[in-house]
């Protein structure tokens, strides 16, 4: 029997797992399954330009993974039983079970609305294409001077605003902040921030929480009523509950609690990836949801599995950031540089040079997506079973 391996989720974590280890693995030895809701690739950094009314190509997830061997089920994941290691699925064929000897969980993430009243009812996001498309409906319909009011001081927050102001000057826009945004940056690089806030007339409203959104405008923790015709939530993510209901371990934030090889403690057959995993990072410190984070817990989750498979040394790569890339528009962006402990280093990139960098950044995260079998080798690795090899842990690998 070939080792089943179960991708959950085609975003830039799972689906680089899943054509990273087709890559690597003979086809002869496993058979990997990637399991998402929708047929289509989701560039996830890039949906604030969706909804701003920007038109994005779309990959097809069949297109992706042609020439990988990889199968692609067209279902949503209703549960995750990892002492049968099974996982329940829900699709056009019905209600099923999968089974797994390998299971990488990369489901993501969604936008956290806190429990403040009305986010639910009233806000929109950009945290998944559907969302973003309802935004985009939305702003359509707004006429001159109406107001957007975008809610968060992190990137997406930053990012969204400023897209919306380039795209739709005839808008007014506004950044709810609970502190200072950009207080991250670097001196030099905050004042390139709020010069790119005035550039584009966008309203700050510092150190101003919002406590409730109504239908036409937002209140704030001091009971200030700020206009908003649209709200955009954008105050941090959430995973979803399903892996702490399977009965895996996870951490407060329902993250799963993974170790340095992001293989879940509690069940060592199941791998989490991406904005679900509870990773330390080399500094100490759990990793933030971010795509860069989808990089490197993707990139160690499949060495791990294919030496694991293969009796190989398991490795251990970089779980190190070096910079944040912002973009502010289309024109305009800050690449600020880093230090091992996320500190901002005094030097920054600003301007067209900075926007051009991210997009750079953006256009090679899509390509490591949709072009799975770059790089292929003639061979690819055979399980050790094959040869009765045992793994690290003395377990020898299903075949």
């Amino acid at each position: 029997m070939k080792h089943r391996i179960v991708v959950l989720g085609a975003g830039y974590a799972g689906a680089y797992a899943a054509g990273s280890l087709a890559r690597r693995l003979s086809s002869a030895d496993v058979e990997i399954t990637v399991v998402n809701p929708v047929p289509d690739f989701v560039e996830r950094m890039r949906l604030h330009q969706l909804a701003a009314g920007q038109d994005l190509a779309v990959r097809r997830l069949t297109d992706v993974f042609a020439g990988t061997g990889v199968r692609l089920r067209l279902a949503r994941v209703t549960g995750i039983d990892p002492v049968r290691r099974t996982v329940a699925l829900t699709g056009e064929d019905g209600d099923r079970e999968l089974a797994y000897d390998t299971l990488v969980h990369a489901l993501g993430s969604s936008s956290a609305h806190h429990d403040v009243p009305g986010v639910a009812e009233y806000a929109f996001d950009v945290a998944g294409r559907p969302s973003a498309l309802r935004l985009r409906e939305r702003l359509s319909r707004l006429g001159a001077g109406d107001t957007v009011l975008v809610v968060g001081e992190g990137l997406t927050g930053i990012e969204t605003a400023t897209e919306l102001a380039e795209s739709r000057p005839d808008l007014s826009v506004a950044l709810a902040a609970r502190g200072e945004p950009g207080a991250w940056l670097s001196p030099g690089a905050r004042r390139h921030l709020y010069r790119a806030f005035d550039r584009l007339g966008i309203t700050v409203h510092e150190h101003s929480g919002i406590e409730a959104v109504e239908p036409t405008r937002a209140f704030t923790v001091d009971g200030a009523a700020l206009p908003a015709d649209v709200t955009v939530w954008s105050a941090g993510f959430a995973v979803h509950p399903i892996a702490a209901a399977g009965g895996l371990e996870v951490a407060g934030t329902g993250q799963i609690v993974v170790d340095r090889t992001m293989r879940s403690v509690s069940h060592p057959d199941v791998y989490a990836v991406g904005d679900c995993a509870y990773a330390i990072g080399d500094n100490g410190r759990p990793l933030p949801m971010s795509c860069a984070s989808a990089g490197f817990t993707a990139t160690q989750a499949t060495a791990a599995i294919v030496a694991r498979l293969t009796g190989a040394e398991v490795p251990t790569t970089g779980l190190k950031y070096h910079g944040n890339h912002i973009s502010l528009g289309r024109r305009d962006g800050i690449f600020q540089m880093v230090d091992g402990d996320v500190r901002p280093k005094a030097w920054h990139l600003g301007g067209r040079t900075a926007a051009r960098f991210k997009a750079g950044v953006l256009v090679g995260a899509g390509f490591g997506i949709a072009h799975p079998t770059f790089g292929m080798p003639q061979r690819r690795r055979r399980l050790a079973a094959a040869a009765g090899a045992p793994d690290r842990t003395g377990t020898r690998a299903a075949a």
